[in-house]
């Protein structure tokens, strides 16, 4: 048995229920709308989305669709 091992998954447990530890600089995902697929971005604080409607407005529903999904790990771009 790999005692090590099981260190690493007790402490990943913690970790994983310990979102306070976990702040994101950058990260870069495709979400599947109904239209079409369009990729979000987070990095040093700010939002970003290939979409028009992020273009003109500063924040869309994929964009808000990643917040829900992370939760409280990341600062809100609008009230939800």
């Amino acid at each position: 048995m790999d005692y090590g091992l099981i260190s690493k998954i007790e402490k990943a447990k913690t970790y994983a229920t310990e979102k306070e530890r976990i702040q994101f600089d950058s990260f870069a995902v495709n979400v599947n709308g109904e239209n079409s697929s369009h990729q979000v971005r987070f990095s040093s604080g700010d939002w970003g989305c290939d979409c028009d409607y992020f273009h003109t407005r500063g924040y869309c529903s994929h964009t808000m669709a990643m917040e829900r999904i992370l939760d409280q790990m990341l600062p809100r771009t609008v009230p939800s």
